[in-house]
């Protein structure tokens, strides 16, 4: 199989490689670099390559790039999906393309008591989950034409090699600086009363991969979501560092940390996921805790 990826040097695209080469090392995992916003460059990369899988992970999600090009984060989440799947449609229609998508979309739904299943609205909240959203519903377009598009709306994932603009990383990369003498031992933090579904990125990857096997047959424009079911405070998350690592520090709130348009909860229902994949997460919290901090510990001390 043939296996064209891309955003492969981001976070999530470093451990799809590792997974996809252990879980199906007879597959070709095709780096391509293309900006995915030339229409001419994406249509020829996949005119030539002829996949017979894309896995969509290029977007842009860090809230400082967004916030200094807004249109740039249009242009490349919105608009480089649209240009991946009119391709695909055009060269490869029995391609089977997996669109990471996030559960941002959800947004202010997240005000419901209940876990989220796909049928809840798309109700964003900032530019990042308004791009992904548009995207999403476009590509569900595209669907009725015949792409064979699989829409996966994950919930926080974290590992190693993540940027600390994600609260698991920053807090790890934090810790390990005061661990090392690095920083004076106090935790610049945000809103630590939010409470996430936190996953381990080995069993988002998993799931892509699961997406894409010949065997699974799956309606075009099928939406998945990816959580643990599991809900953590994002304060019990820098608790666990703490004593993970034998640190004493104070926690200082940050204004500038704290996002104005935040959702108290995020809960989501994984059982479309797993009745079609037989996707269920694997990866114990303790397990992924331990791997990012140690990341850090490598990445302070480099």
């Amino acid at each position: 199989m043939r296996v064209l990826v891309t955003g492969f040097r981001g976070f999530v695209g470093h451990h799809l490689r590792l997974r996809l080469a252990a879980r199906a090392p007879q597959s070709a995992f095709i780096e391509a670099p293309f900006d995915v916003t030339d229409r001419d460059a994406v249509d020829t990369v996949i005119g030539n390559v002829r996949p017979d899988a894309c896995i969509h992970l290029a977007g842009i999600s860090d809230p400082e790039k967004i916030a200094a090009d807004t249109r740039r984060n249009w242009s490349v989440n919105l608009d480089g999906a649209l240009n991946i799947g009119e391709s695909l449609l055009k060269h490869v229609p029995h391609a089977r393309m997996v669109f990471a998508s996030t559960s941002e979309v959800y947004g202010a739904s997240f005000h419901a008591e209940s876990p989220l299943t796909e049928h809840a609205s798309l109700a964003p909240l900032n530019p990042y989950a308004a791009s992904k959203a548009a995207a999403d519903m476009a590509l569900g377009v595209l669907a009725r034409d015949g792409l064979q598009v699989v829409r996966f709306r994950p919930f926080n994932h974290t590992g190693t090699g993540q940027e600390p603009f994600r609260v698991v990383a920053a807090f790890a990369r934090q810790v390990a600086r005061v661990e090392a003498g690095l920083q004076r031992p106090v935790i610049e933090v945000g809103n630590l009363e939010g409470q996430r579904d936190f996953m381990d990125v080995q069993d988002v990857c998993d799931a892509y991969i699961d997406a894409i096997a010949p065997q699974i047959g799956l309606q075009p424009g099928t939406i998945l979501n990816l959580c643990s079911g599991s809900l953590r405070s994002v304060r019990s998350v820098l608790t666990d560092f703490l004593e993970i690592s034998g640190v004493s520090a104070a926690v200082h709130e940050d204004p500038a940390r704290v996002r104005l348009l935040d959702v108290a909860v995020t809960r989501g229902d994984a059982s479309q996921a797993h009745r079609l994949l037989g996707w269920e997460p694997r990866v114990p919290w303790s397990r992924t805790l331990h791997d990012v901090l140690n990341d850090w510990r490598n990445r302070v001390r480099a």
